[in-house]
């Protein structure tokens, strides 16, 4: 695996997750579950700006974007607060699990403080939305 596949792979997990997550907020009430629609709007612009530096890196690279699937799975939910932050969860810590190899495939500087520092938001967002500790982030 190189540098750009492991961009690449960053930013297929991106895309996902922008895609599940603003399902997710078209779930929810924003009055009746205003902080969880808080989150989920939090969350979904943050993924919406990963997905966009991580587009410009690739680029800086010489290489081609991969492009963003026609459609994603999408979880069964129940509308309740429970099973939508349960749900939002999974997908913070499947797009986390693409950190990992680009943390090993990035040169020290601040491209890899960039891809640490996801990987780090990524375990932290998973936190948020009620998912649980594991013994190393996105894993």
């Amino acid at each position: 695996m190189t540098y750009v596949d492991a961009l690449q792979g960053a930013l297929a997990a991106e895309y996902a997750a922008v895609h599940v997550l603003g399902f997710l907020g078209a779930q929810t009430s924003q009055s009746a579950q205003a902080e969880l629609y808080a989150d989920l709007d939090r969350a979904y612009v943050a993924h919406r700006a990963t997905r966009d530096l991580l587009t410009a890196r690739i680029r800086d690279e010489g290489a081609t974007p991969v492009a963003a699937l026609p459609g994603y799975e999408l979880p069964q939910v129940d509308g309740s607060t429970e099973g939508l932050r349960a749900a939002a969860a999974r997908v913070e810590q499947t797009c986390a699990t693409a950190y990992p190899a680009l943390v090993a495939q990035t040169p020290a500087g601040p491209d890899r403080g960039f891809a640490v520092d996801r990987l780090v938001a990524g375990a932290l967002a998973e936190l948020s939305f009620g998912g649980r500790l594991r013994p190393f982030p996105g894993r």
